[in-house]
């Protein structure tokens, strides 16, 4: 075991009985950390022998703002904690109030939630693509992924004015019906992305070097993703069948039929195969919506005042990057006494020492890349 000390230098070396070991800053600058991450590598030549986080750059007291604006207020905030699927964290906030209430959401609010929950997945699942691919060295599919959720931005920005942190929901349903031409532009869409979807795997799927990168690389076994708290994409790479849309169903998903996607091996190369199916489900689960999109109202009668009983709540969502939850304490004033984050990102981080401790330093920046991370969410 090596003892270090330490320092505010960028890189520093210690020579016990032979063997030199170097301590080395990842981020927060660099590109590949998915945000302002820093990772302290101790590394025995080119092999990873201890890991440790730094987070906090980009902290900003989402929970703290929510104690002291109201209900309705807080919304906004939610855009900005997975910044890159914002309307699932609308989701995730107005399901957690509305339980404090007997309220009757109507069918269609439900429906319309579900349809832009999955595109939110969508663009995140991406995004992440994207740059994942970039990372290990491929171009043409981070080019080809933007070209797609672009496209999806076009129907957040023709349903709600926002392309990024999009303002989706309401307390009670939606602030106004989607207007016709967002149905229209959803059912193209759906028409010709799973064709895109098979052009991204007909790039890397088989790819030798993308196998090479991928395969038993980062791996960790279910019984550990589950001790670590794991969920999404990450969970189910390990062959955990848990998904909080079949485990606990909200909004329209116990009326939508789709399959979870699992692995076998935990490895990133699992990973991006749950990630390419779950696009194929979303796919499936927003032409049922369309299909099946009831009419009438998008919102229940609700007080012009929201303040709910005295209590406590928790209630999570299935985000595209896992398990996503408030818990929020009521005083029954119209402002929470307590706010409390459980962020899938914060939670999937922790397993990175697990995932990359006795791997290469290469490999480091394609694991980080599979586990799919927003600082945005994990400092809050």
């Amino acid at each position: 075991m090596y003892e270090i000390e330490e320092t505010n230098s960028e890189i520093q070396t210690k020579t016990v009985t032979g063997a030199e070991e170097l301590v080395v800053n990842m981020g927060p600058q660099h590109p590949s950390t998915h945000g302002v991450l820093r990772v302290i590598l101790h590394l025995d030549g080119e092999t990873v022998t201890d890991l440790d986080c730094d987070i906090g750059y980009l902290h900003r007291g989402t929970e703290k703002i929510g104690e002291n604006i109201t209900y309705s207020m807080f919304i906004p905030y939610t855009d900005r904690l997975d910044y890159i699927a914002a309307p699932s964290n609308n989701l995730a906030w107005v399901t957690a109030v509305e339980k404090f209430f007997d309220w009757e959401i109507p069918m269609r609010a439900n429906y319309i939630r579900s349809m832009v929950g999955e595109f939110s997945r969508i663009a995140s699942h991406l995004l992440w693509l994207a740059t994942h691919a970039l990372d290990i060295g491929a171009m043409t599919v981070f080019l080809w992924c933007f070209r797609e959720r672009e496209m999806v931005l076009d129907l957040f920005e023709t349903a709600f004015g926002g392309r990024l942190t999009v303002n989706a929901f309401r307390l009670g349903g939606l602030e106004q019906d989607v207007p016709a031409k967002f149905l229209t532009l959803a059912q193209e869409f759906i028409d010709i992305f799973p064709s895109r979807i098979q052009d991204y795997e007909t790039l890397l799927t088989n790819n030798r070097i993308w196998l090479q990168r991928t395969r038993g690389v980062g791996v960790i076994s279910g019984e550990d993703a589950v001790d670590f708290g794991l969920s999404g994409p990450l969970l189910r790479a390990s062959g955990v069948n848990y998904d909080l849309r079949r485990a606990k169903p909200y909004a329209a998903y116990p009326y939508l039929d789709f399959v979870v996607p699992t692995g076998e091996n935990g490895d990133i190369y699992d990973r991006y195969i749950v990630r390419i199916e779950e696009l194929r489900q979303s796919v499936k689960i927003i032409q049922q919506c369309l299909e099946q999109l009831p009419d009438g109202p998008v919102s229940c009668k609700t007080p012009r005042t929201i303040k709910p009983p005295e209590g406590e709540i928790y209630h999570s969502i299935e985000n595209p990057k896992g398990e996503f939850g408030f818990y929020i304490v009521s005083d029954g004033t119209e402002t929470p006494y307590r706010v409390r984050i459980r962020p899938p990102s914060f939670i999937n981080l922790a397993a990175l020492k697990k995932l990359c401790v006795g791997g290469l330093l290469a490999d480091v920046v394609a694991v980080i890349g599979s586990i799919d991370i927003v600082l945005g969410e994990c400092d809050r």
